[in-house]
């Protein structure tokens, strides 16, 4: 499913126009990217939460020419299924 099938579900589900799903959606993305860049994490108790997970700086290996590399620390978004949502899944 991509983004505009997806907004197209949420209208229907919601008995919401498209356009306003929309906008609802891309909302929802902007709060949950604005509060990560925050350092904050999201949790939508029953669906899960969204997080920022630090990585250490490590060496790694060019996999072609067999050269160590050094990898930077970085920060990563990372999304950690809730309880309800795993069930509700299985």
């Amino acid at each position: 499913m991509n983004k505009t099938q997806f907004i197209e579900a949420v209208a229907d589900t919601s008995d919401l126009p498209k356009e306003a799903a929309g906008r609802a959606v891309d909302a929802c993305i902007r709060v949950i990217s604005k509060e990560l860049k925050r350092g904050r994490s999201v949790t939508l108790t029953g669906f899960g939460t969204f997080e920022v997970r630090k990585r250490k700086a490590r060496v790694g290996r060019n996999p072609k020419t067999g050269e160590k590399i050094n990898i930077k620390a970085s920060k990563t978004p990372a999304f950690r299924a809730g309880k309800g949502f795993k069930d509700h899944i299985n």
